[in-house]
């Protein structure tokens, strides 16, 4: 079987060191992270933990069994299908001389992104969407020059019903 991308969302108590637990689970089993994001919800008792990763269907659900059984997590759920909402940030510093500034610009309006910081050299862009549409930003602009690059990590909500 291949590996594919799957997201794992999780209920936690907001607590000192509950983060700690969970990316310790996975390094102890030498599953590898690719993005985790967490911040507390409306309740502030608890948080919501988004990881991203690569695995094969048989790991992954050794793993969701694994984060089910930490303490402090409440509830796990697979965000990887059609009923979630899906969406990353991403801050781009990219070198925008004066040949290539209308092309940027170009760019990110296609992409529904936004020049959030401009300089003599350079332009910082930001744009949300799936990591499918940041990469393919990327892929257009590397040839101008990516300089510096942030990701927030993928955040992810169930969709409400009705």
């Amino acid at each position: 079987m291949t590996e594919e991308r799957r997201i794992i969302t999780m209920l936690v108590e907001n607590e000192p060191g509950v983060t700690a637990r969970v990316a310790g689970l996975f390094a102890r089993r030498g599953y590898n992270i690719e993005t985790i994001c967490g911040a507390p919800t409306a309740n502030p008792k608890m948080s919501r933990i988004t990881i991203t990763l690569w695995t094969r269907e048989e790991q992954f659900e050794l793993v969701m069994k694994y984060l089910r059984r930490l303490i402090n997590v409440i509830k796990v759920r697979d965000m990887t299908g059609e009923k979630a909402v899906r969406r990353e940030l991403a801050l781009i510093c990219v070198r925008a001389g004066q040949e290539n500034r209308a092309e940027i610009l170009r760019v990110v309006e296609s992409f529904r992104g936004r020049i959030v910081d401009t300089g003599r050299t350079h332009y910082i862009l930001e744009v949300v969407g799936g990591p499918d549409k940041i990469a393919a930003l990327l892929q257009l602009l590397e040839p101008m020059g990516v300089k510096k690059l942030a990701r927030s990590g993928v955040l992810a909500l169930y969709r409400e019903p009705g």
